[in-house]
């Protein structure tokens, strides 16, 4: 079978599963015989060899099944760089690239990154902002291995230092800045989530408890301790959490300024707590 007609059964094999099945067999088809999209597309007359096409299948199928693309090739993009990913991570979302650019405004010396996942955020800091330290936490090891991987391909595992544990128990301050992207997936809105992320990305970053607040009623309580005076919070909310999550930050830190700032697709996104020098 060539490549042509590869691609045209595998877009429709796809359709249930992705809003761009076309693209999504492309990729996997790139990942799977090592060649770019465009020597692909220019030549779709091109057989595609007999082990090849078996690999490629059993993706087409296991994706077709809703398991995550990002998964299957290993990798995602994340504010204009490469990650790694493994089911041991989240995968990273374009949203959560609204937390990068308002750490980076701050241009922070010291940086904690707490659930870090994959990594993507303290390594995508570390990269634009040069001068910073990063720290970064997860309780998960399998997690923290990946934060690793990602720290070594874009060169800063030299400032980015990992350490398990929850949430900023292990550590001292003073810091600028903690960011945070934790569970936020409250208990009543689980079974509204895509199936894909139910079922194959990994709970433990995603489960918020009852009111999907639990994790950062706990950062609220735990952070202030770490901040030197003038530091900044910066946490990533559910696009439904605007009153309660600024609700909760009022009566937990009356005296520090509480603002909810969209992502750039105009949802309530990043909650940014800033506790004021004192006079």
């Amino acid at each position: 079978m060539n490549i042509g007609a590869v691609l045209r059964e595998s877009s429709t094999l796809l359709q249930a599963v992705t809003d761009v099945p076309r693209l999504e067999a492309e990729v996997l088809l790139t990942h799977v015989t090592g060649l770019p999209r465009t020597a692909l597309l220019a030549h779709p007359e091109r057989p595609l060899p007999t082990d090849r096409w078996a690999a490629y299948e059993a993706r087409v199928r296991r994706r077709a099944a809703g398991y995550p693309l990002p998964y299957l090739i290993g990798r995602v993009e994340f504010y204009g760089l490469e990650f790694a990913v493994t089911p041991d991570v989240l995968i990273p979302r374009p949203e959560t690239e609204r937390l990068v650019e308002m750490a980076r405004a701050r241009r922070p010396g010291v940086i904690v990154d707490v659930g870090t996942g994959s990594g993507c955020v303290a390594v995508a800091l570390a990269v634009h902002l040069p001068g910073a330290q990063v720290y970064a936490t997860d309780l998960s090891g399998p997690a923290l291995r990946v934060a690793a991987a990602n720290a070594r391909r874009h060169g800063v595992e030299d400032r980015v230092r990992l350490i398990q544990g929850d949430l900023v128990g292990p550590l001292t301050g003073p810091i600028d800045l903690v960011v945070s992207n934790p569970p936020y997936v409250a208990e009543g809105e689980w079974a509204f989530l895509p199936e894909s992320v139910r079922q194959h990305e990994p709970r433990l970053a995603l489960d918020g408890g009852a009111d999907g607040l639990a994790v950062i009623r706990r950062l609220l309580t735990d952070v202030p301790r770490l901040l030197r005076p003038g530091g900044v919070l910066l946490v990533e909310i559910g696009a439904t959490q605007r009153e309660a999550a600024a609700a909760l930050a009022h009566s937990l830190l009356p005296e520090a300024r509480v603002a909810v700032h969209p992502d750039l697709a105009g949802r309530d996104r990043v909650l940014e707590i800033e506790f004021q020098v004192e006079a």
